[in-house]
């Protein structure tokens, strides 16, 4: 089901409601997030000092990229999707710090 421009925009602000700053210790890094389709942009959050903000646009210096499918990822954010499972199946394209991309779902409530 293709998700609209505003839904996927809404993940983000989502994330940061959902952070989880006691599973971030010791964390500084930003996160960018490239996401393809009619539906997609870039938006990052920047994870420091127990705080997540959000942001679109590109990010100076992300740690670690996620790239996919706008729906994709969405559907990964949203619980529809295993992350694992998408990103072995080539739906989530991981570039950067592999360690904070083990930790990152662990740092947002379900």
């Amino acid at each position: 089901m293709p998700y609209t421009k505003e839904q996927v925009a809404g993940i983000f602000p989502s994330m940061v409601a959902r952070f989880l700053p006691e599973k971030a210790d010791g964390v500084d890094a930003i996160v960018q997030f490239d996401l393809a389709g009619d539906n997609g942009g870039q938006w990052w959050l920047r994870i420091a000092n127990g705080v997540c903000e959000h942001g679109d646009g590109a990010a100076e210096a992300p740690k670690l990229t996620i790239k996919a499918n706008a729906d994709d990822y969405y559907a990964v954010a949203t619980g529809a999707m295993n992350p694992m499972q998408a990103y072995m199946g080539g739906k989530l394209k991981i570039q950067g710090d592999m360690g904070l991309a083990m930790k990152f779902m662990a740092m947002f409530a379900n």
